[in-house]
C-alpha cells in the first residue's frame, strides 16, 4: 500500500477491503490481545442496553432480578463445591458468575475466589472479538468454551474456566462462567504450580479460549486431547462436567427470569448493576481524604534462590480518582515463575475492596472498574507474555498486601468510617503440593487445602482471627485432611496445631497460623514441593506500631521412619516443629531447615516435612496491649512466657501467671524511656539510614528509595530504566552450586601448589 501511495496512486476502497480481508484471513497467530488484557473497566453501554433500560429501570424490579441471579450464582457455586473432584473445588477455590452480552462480569457468587471478578471477562471478550463471527468457530446456543491461560485472562494455569453463551430467541443476552482451581495441568512438576518453570512451555496446558462443548455436550475428541495432556485424566473429565452443569443450572435460573420478566429486564439489570456499583465506588472514593501513601513489600525468594525482591506501591487519591502506582517494583524474572500478568494484580486488588473494604457491594467487575493501576512494562507485576507466571501468586499476594497496607491508612484518615481499619492478613500459601503414584496405583498431582488457613490481621479494636481464610477466598474452607488421606499415600501427622511464638504482636495481635507435618506412608513414588516465601523476610507489614509476623522456614527430618517410631517408641514423637528441631528426638536422623521454595522432591517412607502457616499482622503499639490478653495468649499456647514478657513488658508469676499490674506499668514506663534514649532526630536518622545504592553483597531487585525510574537487577551495578525493558535471567541453582564447588577445588589446588 505504501508503494502504491509513493507512486501517486492511492488504493481504491475495493482494494483496501480486499487487502484487509487478506490480512484478516491470514493471521498467523491470535495471541493475547493487549487491548483486551490491559483494560479492566466495563464496556460502554450498547444501543440494545440503552433500549432495555428505557423499558425497565425500576429499582425494585432490578433488585428482584439481581437477587434471583445472585441466588443462581450461589447455587452453581454450591454445586461445584459439592461435586467437584479437585481439592480446590471441594474447599471453595471456585467462582461462578453472569456476564453481560459484552463480556463484563455483572454478578458473581457471594463465596469463592473473588479475584476472578476482574479476570474472566478477558477471555469472554477474546471470544467475542475473534470467534463470534469466525466461520470455523462461531458462537451459538449450546456451545461451551474452556480456558486456563493467564495471558488471556486468569490467575495461573491451574485455574480452568467453563464459559457458555446464553441466547433468547436467537439473540445473545449474556454469558455464564464457572472457574475452579483444578491443580494438575501437565506442567513440568506435578500439581499445576511448577516453581521450576523457566518458560511458559514448562507450565503445562496453555488453553486460549476454545470451544469444547457443542449442543451442551463435551466433545470427546477435545476431551481426550486434554486428558492426554495431564497426569489426572479422571480429574480433568469430572470437573469439566461439574463446571458445565453448574453453568447450566445458572442458565436455567436466567431462563426463568427471561420467561417471567423478558430479556430487556435481564439486560437492564446486568447493566444497571454494574453502572450503579461503579458510580457508588467513585462516590465512596470521593469521601476519602486527598493524599498519597507510599509502602512496599519484600519478597525474599524466587522459589529457586533467596534474594530481595521489591513490590513498590504508591496510592494516590484526588477527587474521585484512586490510583495504584506500582512503578519501581522489581523487573520481571525472565526464567522464573514468580511473575504475574497485570490482570492478576488487578484481580487481587479487587479482592482488597470486595472483601475487606466494601463487602456490601454486589460481587462483580464494576467494584474495581474505576480504580486506576500504573506499572512498569516487563516488571514482576506486569510481565511479558514470554515470561513464566505459574507462581504468580508470589507477586499478586504481595501486591495485595501493599494495597491493603496503603488502603488501611486512607480508611484510618476518614472522619466517618464504615469499615474497620485492618492490618494486613498473612499472604503466602504455606502448604504442600504433592504428586506421584498413590496407594491405589493412580498418578495424582495437586495440593493440600491448608493454604486456605492464612492468619488474619488485627483490626483497630480486636485481635486477628486464627488461620481463618485466605486472602483470595475469604469464604473458603481449609478442608478435612482425613478425607484426603483416602486418596493420597501420606498422612498429616500434625495438622492445624497453632505454631507457638510465630505470632505478630501489637496492641492487638495478628491471628496465628498452624503447623503441618507430613510423611509419605504407602508409596515409593511420591513427593512434595512447597510454594511460598517468607523464610528470611516477613512478607507483610504491621500497622501503626504493630509488628509483622515471624519468618517461617521449611524443616526436614531425613533418615528416619516416623511410622516405626510411632509403633515402637511413640513417646519419642513431638508435635511441634520447635520441639523436633531443638530436641532432635530421633537418633541417627538428619535435621535441616530451608527457605520455603522447595522444588518437587521424592519422599521416602516416614521422612518428615514440616512447615507453618503464617500469622496476620499486628495493630498498634504492643506496650498498649492489655496484660490480661497477653496472659491469655500464653495459656492458649500462642506464646511462650519468656517471649511474652520480653516483648510486652508484662510482669507475672511464671507458675501461676498472676499479673503484677504495678510492676508491669513500671516496666512499660521504663521501656518508653529507653525508646526515647535510643532515638535520634529524624534528620540525623536519615543521614545514617539512607544509602545511595543497595549493599554490594545483596542480590536486590527493584527501585532503591524514591527513584522509581531506575530498577536494580540483582546488583548495585546492574540497572535498567523502568520504561526500557531488558531480560532479567537468573542462573540455574545447579550451575551456581557447580561454580561454588569449582572455586573451592581451585582454592584447594592453589594451597597444594603453595606447599610444594
Amino acid at each position: 500500500m505504501n508503494e502504491m501511495t509513493i507512486r501517486g496512486k492511492l488504493p481504491s476502497a475495493e482494494e483496501i477491503t480486499l487487502i484487509k480481508k487478506f490480512l484478516d484471513d491470514t493471521t498467523l497467530f491470535l495471541g493475547p490481545d493487549p487491548e483486551i488484557m490491559q483494560n479492566h473497566d466495563i464496556m460502554p453501554r450498547t444501543a440494545i442496553e440503552d433500549a432495555a433500560i428505557a423499558q425497565v429501570s425500576d429499582a425494585h424490579t432490578v433488585a428482584k432480578i439481581r437477587d434471583r441471579i445472585q441466588a443462581g450464582c450461589d447455587e452453581g457455586y454450591e454445586m461445584v463445591e459439592q461435586m467437584g473432584a479437585a481439592p480446590g473445588a471441594k474447599w471453595g477455590d471456585v467462582i461462578t458468575g453472569v456476564y453481560s452480552a459484552s463480556g463484563d462480569l455483572a454478578i458473581a457468587s457471594a463465596g469463592g475466589v473473588l479475584i476472578f471478578s476482574a479476570l474472566v471477562h478477558h477471555p469472554i471478550k477474546f471470544i467475542i472479538k475473534n470467534w463470534m463471527n469466525d466461520p470455523t468457530v462461531g458462537v451459538k446456543e449450546g456451545d461451551g468454551f474452556i480456558h486456563n491461560d493467564s495471558r488471556y485472562g486468569n490467575v495461573h494455569n491451574t485455574d480452568q474456566s467453563m464459559i457458555i453463551p446464553i441466547f433468547h430467541k436467537g439473540k445473545l443476552v449474556c454469558w455464564v462462567a464457572s472457574t475452579v482451581h483444578e491443580g494438575e495441568n501437565g506442567a513440568i512438576e506435578p500439581g499445576g504450580m511448577p516453581s521450576m518453570a523457566e518458560s511458559p512451555s514448562d507450565e503445562g496446558l496453555k488453553m486460549s479460549p476454545f470451544k469444547v462443548v457443542e449442543n451442551y455436550q463435551i466433545k470427546r475428541d477435545i476431551l481426550t486431547f486434554l486428558q492426554n495432556s495431564v497426569r489426572e485424566p479422571k480429574l480433568q473429565y469430572e470437573d469439566m462436567k461439574v463446571k458445565l452443569f453448574a453453568c447450566l443450572r445458572i442458565k436455567q435460573r436466567i431462563e426463568e427470569t427471561l420467561n417471567s420478566d423478558g430479556p430487556e429486564a435481564l439486560m437492564a439489570t446486568l447493566r444497571l448493576t454494574m453502572e450503579n456499583v461503579r458510580a457508588e465506588v467513585k462516590r465512596r472514593i470521593s469521601e476519602w481524604p486527598d493524599m498519597t501513601v507510599r509502602t512496599y513489600i519484600i519478597q525474599d525468594s524466587t522459589l529457586r534462590e533467596n534474594c530481595v525482591v521489591k513490590i513498590n506501591c504508591k496510592l494516590t487519591k484526588t477527587g474521585d480518582r484512586l490510583i495504584f502506582d506500582f512503578r519501581g517494583s522489581s523487573p520481571e524474572f525472565t526464567n522464573r515463575a514468580t511473575n504475574t500478568i497485570v490482570a492478576g494484580l488487578k484481580g487481587m486488588l479487587a479482592q482488597v475492596f470486595l472483601c475487606y473494604v466494601w463487602p456490601d457491594l454486589p460481587r462483580g467487575q464494576a467494584a474495581f472498574a474505576p480504580i486506576e493501576v500504573i506499572t512498569d512494562p516487563h516488571s514482576i507485576v506486569n510481565c511479558s507474555y514470554d515470561a513464566p507466571n505459574s507462581q504468580s501468586l508470589m507477586s499478586i499476594f504481595t501486591g495485595f498486601t501493599a494495597g491493603q497496607h496503603a488502603v488501611a491508612k486512607f480508611l484510618y484518615s476518614c472522619p466517618e468510617k464504615f469499615t474497620k481499619v485492618h492490618a494486613p492478613t498473612f499472604n503466602m500459601i504455606n502448604t504442600f503440593i504433592w504428586g506421584g503414584v498413590s496407594q491405589h496405583g493412580e498418578t495424582l498431582g495437586n495440593l493440600c487445602a491448608d493454604l486456605n488457613g492464612m492468619g488474619a490481621g488485627a483490626t483497630a479494636n480486636r485481635d486477628g482471627e486464627h488461620a481463618l481464610a485466605p486472602i483470595f477466598a475469604t469464604m473458603a474452607d481449609i478442608g478435612e485432611q482425613e478425607l484426603n488421606e483416602e486418596e493420597v499415600p501420606f498422612l498429616q501427622l500434625v495438622s492445624k496445631k497453632m505454631t507457638r511464638d510465630a505470632i505478630a504482636p501489637g496492641k492487638y495481635r495478628g491471628g496465628q497460623g498452624y503447623t503441618m507435618m507430613v510423611a509419605t506412608k504407602d508409596s515409593e513414588q511420591w513427593g512434595f514441593m512447597t510454594t511460598a516465601q517468607g523464610a528470611k523476610i516477613p512478607p507483610i507489614q504491621g500497622l501503626f506500631g504493630g509488628y509483622a509476623c515471624g519468618t517461617y522456614p521449611l524443616s526436614k527430618v531425613k533418615n528416619v521412619d516416623v511410622y516405626d517410631v510411632l509403633m515402637n517408641q511413640p513417646e519419642k514423637f513431638r508435635h511441634s516443629i520447635e520441639e523436633i528441631m531443638n530436641e532432635q528426638p530421633f537418633e541417627e536422623a538428619s535435621y535441616s531447615t530451608h527457605h520455603m521454595g522447595m522444588g518437587f522432591e521424592i519422599s521416602k517412607r516416614g521422612e518428615l516435612f514440616m512447615i507453618s502457616q503464617g500469622a496476620g499482622a499486628g495493630y498498634g503499639d504492643l506496650l498498649e496491649r492489655d496484660p490480661v490478653s497477653v496472659i491469655k495468649d500464653i495459656e492458649e499456647g500462642l506464646m511462650s512466657p519468656e517471649v511474652a514478657a520480653r516483648l510486652y513488658k508484662v510482669v507475672f508469676d511464671p507458675k501461676t501467671l498472676a499479673i503484677d499490674f504495678d510492676a508491669t506499668e513500671a516496666a512499660r514506663a521504663a521501656e518508653r524511656q529507653a525508646r526515647i534514649a535510643r532515638s535520634v532526630p529524624y534528620a540525623e536518622f536519615i543521614k545514617g539510614w539512607n544509602q545511595p545504592k543497595p549493599p554490594a553483597h545483596l542480590q536486590y531487585f527493584g527501585c532503591w528509595g524514591d527513584d522509581v525510574g531506575t530498577l536494580y537487577m540483582g546488583s548495585a551495578d546492574v540497572t535498567r530504566r523502568g520504561d526500557q525493558p531488558r531480560p532479567n535471567y537468573m542462573m540455574h541453582p545447579k550451575d551456581v552450586r557447580i561454580a561454588e564447588l569449582e572455586a573451592r577445588l581451585e582454592a584447594v589446588g592453589a594451597m597444594g601448589n603453595e606447599k610444594k
